[in-house]
């Protein structure tokens, strides 16, 4: 078994409290409608988006303030093919555009006793970059959504 972590960063015109709004607090209504094929339902069972929020897509609480995101992933993907466990934090900074910057970080543990493929990093990153720019299309097109 190898740890190891992943990290990207998008950089995107829209401010951080929008996408904030859109992808974290909101996330359980935007979803499902932008990426009906990947995300069908998300349900609070606890909470109302705010921090202590839990849904049933097992996302961790969130800091509003900070805007940083916390969350696991317990089933799909590379989990128990190559990965045993896989968590992540999304944080929106202010950019001096206006615009916003999204750090994405991740940790995971292998399987087996070796790191991951290039691909395979890909693929466990590639899902929140895809949902990252639905949100941020969406939001481009509707200047009014989660002003």
């Amino acid at each position: 078994m190898v740890a190891g972590s992943v990290s990207n960063e998008i950089k995107s015109p829209i401010a951080p409290g929008r996408l904030w709004k859109a992808m974290v607090k909101d996330s359980h209504n935007l979803m499902p409608k932008l990426l009906p094929d990947i995300i069908s339902i998300i349900v609070i069972l606890k909470g109302d988006g705010g921090v202590g929020t839990i849904r049933q897509s097992n996302f961790s609480p969130v800091d509003d303030q900070k805007h940083i995101f916390k969350y696991s992933v317990i089933k799909g993907g590379l989990i128990g093919k190559k990965v045993k466990s896989t968590s992540f934090e999304l944080k929106f900074d202010a950019a001096t555009d206006g615009g916003s910057v999204c750090k994405l970080s991740g940790e995971y543990e292998t399987i087996e006793d070796r790191l991951p493929t290039e691909e395979e990093t890909k693929e466990m990153i590639g899902g929140m970059i895809g949902m990252f720019k639905a949100v941020e299309g969406f939001l481009l097109a509707n200047p009014d959504a989660y002003a």
